[in-house]
């Protein structure tokens, strides 16, 4: 079941164009994308879910989901999802993971049910603060959440 926030689904970036993005997300899960609030509220109460994977993981969405913001589909789909105790991963890629956004990371680290891809600095030298995960270990880190088991170690 496909997630995007509302501005990955309708902003064109450096990164790309969000048509070209939704067209490829949709035919790779064979489901429209939910990109609402609206949208996003059952996943908890009616749609259950085995897992949730974030990926990539903003530290702006992280920040949003240790504080319990819901003010974007996948910030809503995280609260509810966190609500039925089932695995939430996040696949983190921040500029500012250690430093403003440190204190989120910590908090969401302590967090049952909870699961960090392994990370690691990206470039020391000119981004000092900035933690990427490990995006091949994304199938991995899932299949151990699953088994309420965290990756290690976690910064790689």
């Amino acid at each position: 079941m496909p997630i995007m926030s509302e501005n990955t689904y309708t902003l064109d970036t450096r990164f790309g164009k969000a048509e070209d993005l939704i067209k490829e997300v949709e035919d790779l899960c064979k489901k429209p994308i939910i990109h609402t609030c609206v949208d996003a509220e059952p996943i908890g109460p009616k749609i259950k879910l085995d897992a949730l994977i974030i990926s990539p993981c903003t530290g702006n969405t992280m920040a949003k989901i240790a504080n319990g913001i819901t003010d974007s589909a996948v910030t809503m789909a995280a609260k509810a999802h966190i609500r039925n105790e089932r695995p939430l991963i996040i696949a983190l890629a921040t500029n500012d993971a250690m430093s403003g956004n440190f204190i989120n990371l910590a908090s969401l680290m302590n967090r049952k049910h909870v699961y960090f891809v392994p990370m690691a600095q990206d470039d020391p030298e000119k981004k000092p603060s900035s933690l990427i995960c490990r995006f091949d270990l994304v199938g991995e880190t899932l299949q151990n959440a699953l088994h309420s088991k965290q990756i290690r170690p976690l910064f790689v």
